[in-house]
């Protein structure tokens, strides 16, 4: 399984931005890919959000795998973003 070499929150940040900025989501921009660059910062605690909600996973989800390492997981990309503080 490939890992990503950017962070949960700014992977997650980079989606959010790209949905507000690309005229292929709900912005104006038709190459949206250099705003999204310098933007996404801006979306961080949009991000933080998504993923403290998805630190509980659904039925569906904790019927496909461990939900304790899930947990773990969400929990260890949030601790990572505060540096090491526990949100």
């Amino acid at each position: 399984m490939p890992i990503s070499e950017l962070s949960a929150v700014e992977r997650v940040a980079r989606v959010i931005a790209a949905e507000q900025l690309s005229i292929n989501a709900e912005g104006f921009e038709s190459s949206a890919g250099d705003e999204v660059d310098a933007e996404w910062h801006h979306y961080i605690p949009q991000a933080v959000a998504v993923l403290k909600t998805l630190r509980e996973p659904d039925i569906v989800m904790a019927d496909a795998g461990d939900q304790e390492i899930w947990r773990a997981m969400i929990e260890a990309a949030l601790t990572d973003y505060e540096g090491g503080a526990a949100l």
